[in-house]
């Protein structure tokens, strides 16, 4: 355990940003879950919306250092693929 104020205020802080970053990265999967149910579904419309929504979530942890910007490319453009695959069948 920290043995001076500053110590004590930091652990404090990085408890907080870590409960912040665990919150942003737990909608991350909620979205892309659901990307992923509505093209397990074959529901074009859903999977759009879905994508559209999963993007600004990524792109918003991407921003707040909660995921790295290159994973979070990478997920928007597989699931981006996944998508566009439902309407060439």
């Amino acid at each position: 355990m920290a043995n001076h104020k500053s110590a004590l205020k930091r652990h404090k802080q990085s408890l907080q940003r870590a409960g912040r970053n665990r919150a942003a990265r737990t909608r991350v999967k909620n979205a892309i879950k659901q990307v992923r149910a509505a093209i397990q579904n074959n529901e074009q419309g859903q999977a759009s919306e879905a994508l559209s929504s999963a993007t600004s979530v990524l792109a918003k942890a991407a921003g707040k250092g909660a995921l790295h910007w290159k994973k979070a490319a990478r997920k928007i453009s597989r699931l981006a693929h996944a998508v566009n695959g439902i309407s060439a069948q």
